[in-house]
């Protein structure tokens, strides 16, 4: 999560450039007419931060997401995008201050670092069942330390508070068995945050921190077997990862050189361009092997969180080329006019977009479009 990334806005200029593009619909889609630009495109970030912020309100004052000492969890489809998210909005809006919803959801997190000992797991044993208060806390650990870090990253100090957040997640990373190196995730077979391919995902996220971490963090002595062991993991699970996985690691790369082997990148990104759709973006379809729960198709078309993930990562490892160009211009032209948001769908579910889970995956391609768009300049 490069700040600059940050987990990662201008237009694009498409002078004299004519492009052919689809515009999707559910069963499928449909070619619509070729057109020049002649003035570069744009984005409306007030629509995008009014949508984030929306959300976050609503996340804060849903039951389920409310915890003891006048907390609230992480998710990382709502909470981690819009903490990602926000910084870059208010910068580029020329907003100095967080919004109420921001500053509460960063007062939460500080306080939980701050109460490790003290507050209770997301998930206690005695409600949701055997693990699952190693797993939430082993995954709230990481996200703690990726969201501060990506809020000094951008004022160029590590603070004692993010400081005390890695302390706290190096002391639950896996020291021994398959997942060595990495943290027990949070597994309710919802793909793909909270499933069992989770778990590199979220040491992905780790090395990301690790890399952006201002200070020369990755060079403390006091880390270095952790990292070790990190980069170790990372390299010896890649190979059975879904693609999107890969993506997360390739935006780490950006960060934490040497992550990925030069011939592991050059494949990685061979790949992702044969999987760019005729209208510029990407699907999550194609980044897996993935079923619905309910066993309802899973939406095919491009979609605002693949397509976003797909581009910062190739971004932030300087690629610069027609594949991300038409990336970026999928970005910029696919924003929903009304709400702010970008599309995307369940993987797990066909979710009524209108009931409080189904925006989810918007939740996390909005805001990963920011930090793309961002990450353009």
């Amino acid at each position: 999560m490069t700040v600059k990334s940050t987990f990662a806005c201008a237009a694009l200029a498409l002078t004299g450039f004519t492009a052919l593009f689809f515009v999707g619909t559910r069963s499928g889609p449909v070619m619509a007419a070729a057109k020049t630009a002649t003035t570069a495109t744009s984005w409306d970030r007030q629509a995008a931060e009014r949508y984030l912020d929306g959300r976050e309100i609503w996340w804060q004052g849903w039951d389920r997401a409310q915890k003891d000492h006048g907390t609230y969890c992480i998710s990382c489809h709502t909470q981690a995008p819009y903490a990602l998210a926000q910084p870059v909005l208010r910068k580029e809006l020329g907003k100095a201050e967080p919004t109420g919803a921001e500053r509460a959801m960063l007062d939460s997190i500080e306080k939980r670092v701050h109460m490790w000992k003290d507050v209770e797991p997301f998930y206690p044993d005695a409600k949701y069942g055997p693990g699952k208060e190693v797993e939430s806390r082993d995954a709230e650990s990481v996200l703690n330390a990726v969201i501060l870090t990506g809020y000094d990253a951008r004022r160029g100090h590590l603070s004692d508070t993010t400081r005390m957040a890695f302390d706290n997640a190096w002391a639950l990373q896996s020291k021994s068995g398959a997942a060595a190196g990495a943290w027990v995730w949070q597994n309710f077979h919802y793909t793909p945050w909270e499933s069992p391919e989770s778990e590199y995902h979220g040491a992905a996220l780790m090395a990301m921190a690790v890399g952006e971490a201002p200070d020369n963090y990755r060079d403390d002595p006091k880390i270095a077997a952790n990292l070790a062991a990190l980069r170790g993991y990372l390299h010896s699970h890649y190979d059975a990862q879904p693609m999107l996985n890969k993506v997360v690691l390739l935006w780490a790369n950006s960060q934490m050189p040497n992550l990925l082997t030069g011939e592991e990148q050059s494949t990685l990104i061979a790949n992702l361009k044969s999987k760019q759709r005729d209208d510029g973006g990407w699907s999550l379809t194609d980044l897996g092997t993935w079923k619905r729960m309910d066993d309802t198709p899973l939406e095919t078309r491009s979609d605002g969180y693949a397509t976003a993930m797909i581009v910062l990562a190739l971004e932030e490892n300087g690629v610069k080329d027609a594949a991300v160009t038409r990336g970026v211009a999928w970005l910029e032209t696919n924003q929903d006019k009304t709400t702010g948001a970008w599309p995307a769908w369940s993987l797990n579910k066909n979710r009524d977009p209108k009931s409080n889970a189904g925006p989810f995956m918007s939740d996390a391609a909005t805001g990963f479009a920011v930090l793309a768009l961002d990450a353009k300049r």
